[in-house]
């Protein structure tokens, strides 16, 4: 039964091998771009030296980045002074300075003056890193007073329990048991 089988399967005309792929024709050249000269500042160019800013200010110490924190209050407000300003707050890690901070980045995240379009990304950018560090400090703080408190039970019972052993250590001892096969003779 198997023999004819695989007589009759000799027979059948194999499958015709697969057509040549397609030869796709080369795509046109194509023409350069004129040279047209940039009437605006790109947002990276005006984000570069404001990431530099913030590299060198993560460089200073605390009293250096008050110091510069009171330098660039005495100036007159713009969005790039409010990024700087934000930027040091950031860093000074004082009570309330990372709310301050998102503040000023919120502030030229949502305004409508020219001068902070190309900043808008970068704004957005470190109120998000604030709400961020806001959000893991209150967590932090949480989790510390969660400690605490679990310190605090845990010298309680540490308490209670040298109580109970010291009342154990006074009890009389008592006299071991004498078995049912010794009291019956």
């Amino acid at each position: 039964m198997l023999l004819p089988a695989l007589l009759l399967g000799a027979c059948v005309t194999p499958a015709p091998p697969p057509p040549p792929p397609a030869v796709m024709p080369a795509p046109p050249p194509v023409a350069p771009l004129a040279q047209t000269p940039l009437t605006h500042v790109s947002p990276q160019d005006e984000a570069a030296p404001l990431l530099a800013y913030h590299q060198s200010l993560r460089r200073m110490q605390q009293g250096e980045l008050l110091k510069e924190l009171s330098g660039l209050s005495l100036q007159q407000s713009t969005p790039k002074l409010s990024l700087q300003i934000g930027m040091i707050l950031m860093l000074t890690r004082g009570s309330g300075d990372l709310a301050r901070a998102q503040a000023q980045f919120d502030s030229v995240a949502t305004s409508t003056e020219q001068a902070a379009q190309s900043l808008k990304p970068l704004a957005q950018l470190l109120s998000s890193h604030c709400a961020e560090a806001r959000r893991l400090s209150e967590h932090n703080e949480k989790l510390s007073a969660q400690l605490k408190e679990n310190q605090r039970k845990t010298e309680q019972l540490n308490d209670m329990l040298e109580g109970l052993k010291a009342i154990e250590r006074n009890l009389p001892v008592r006299p071991p048991p004498q078995s049912s096969a010794q009291g019956g003779r």
